[in-house]
């Protein structure tokens, strides 16, 4: 759908980034691994009984991870003491890489699968690693590795390129918006991609990267664009800056020219804590939507349960636009 007809009506004069943007990131730190030397097998393996242990590999064991947080947290936190594990075991030349590199990084992720990924020159017999272990056989260059907590970790750029060369789009889009936002070069990223010209996955990953932002405050955000990309909708703006009778006030993502946005709402932000009082927030929520929809705005408000349906998803965003194209062409 075309957005170039109508004036926008953002501030030229409103910064790219919205204000109290908290989208940061913070790199993850392995747990601690107990190892058969550290102790008799015997008392490990009591503490396995009762509970107090868990086998991630041969010979590795950590605590259980706490029934809290949800699932995506707590398959965070297997995928990172099955990662101190792996690290614990292996004896040649590695490099994480793909998700789990994503996840040191502290990069945001969606359904961050269960295996840990890394890097190495050659590809050792397929018992060697097991369902838990994905060994990638490729050399990864000086240029595209670092230390993040100490650990061999494949750069922000060469993270990006392998998850958007190696994940399903939506997963894929939602590493690459974090990644940006946390400081990957896209000149850099340009390069990564030129140097796996041929292999698979590169048309696929540079899809990805031209669609990541890194105005993407959230992976909803992300995973909202994703969709609308994949029905062929014109890619919305992000971080929408309006003037409204209140003062200034942002959209998360839309069409200035049509003033039509989407609004993506996790439930954290009214979880109070941090976040403050969520009767509070709510109030305030409130009145920033009215300001914008007294400005002329359509807002669209998403949650995740709506990310569950995306053909209804795409219905609604496909009926406010082609009611906004029809007042822009009764305003002419």
């Amino acid at each position: 759908m075309s957005t170039d007809d109508a004036s926008p009506t953002s501030g030229p004069s409103l910064p790219r980034r919205r204000p109290g943007d908290t989208a940061r990131v913070r790199p993850r730190d392995l747990p601690t691994t107990v190892r058969n030397r550290d102790d008799r097998r015997t008392a490990i393996e009591r503490r396995r009984r009762r509970g107090e242990l868990v086998r991630r590999r041969r010979g590795r064991y950590s605590v259980p991870v706490p029934d809290e947080g949800g699932i995506a947290l707590r398959r965070e936190r297997q995928v990172l003491q099955l990662a101190a594990a792996v690290a614990s075991t292996l004896r040649t030349d590695f490099v994480f890489s793909h998700e789990t590199a994503a996840l040191l990084h502290g990069l945001s992720h969606y359904r961050l699968g269960e295996q840990v990924h890394v890097s190495q020159s050659w590809k050792p017999p397929s018992r060697s690693s097991g369902r838990q272990l994905h060994r990638h056989p490729v050399d990864v260059p000086a240029g595209d590795r670092m230390l993040v907590g100490g650990r061999p970790v494949t750069t922000l750029e060469r993270t990006l390129v392998d998850c958007a060369r190696w994940l399903p789009g939506d997963r894929a889009l939602v590493i690459a918006d974090s990644a940006l936002r946390a400081g990957a070069d896209p000149v850099v990223v340009d390069r990564v991609l030129g140097d796996a010209r041929g292999r698979a996955g590169v048309r696929r990953a540079r899809r990805i990267v031209a669609l990541a932002d890194p105005r993407a405050e959230s992976p909803g955000e992300s995973l909202v664009r994703w969709h609308l990309d994949e029905h062929g909708f014109d890619v919305p703006d992000l971080a929408v800056g309006v003037s409204t009778p209140v003062g200034d006030s942002w959209v998360d993502l839309g069409w200035p020219g049509l003033r039509v946005g989407i609004e993506f709402d996790g439930a954290v932000k009214y979880s109070g804590g941090a976040y403050g009082d969520p009767a509070g927030r709510l109030l305030a929520e409130k009145r920033r939507h009215d300001a914008l929809v007294e400005a002329g705005w359509v807002l669209l408000r998403v949650v995740w349960a709506d990310l569950t349906d995306p053909a209804r998803l795409i219905a609604r965003c496909h009926r406010a636009l082609v009611a906004a194209e029809a007042r822009s062409v009764r305003r002419r």
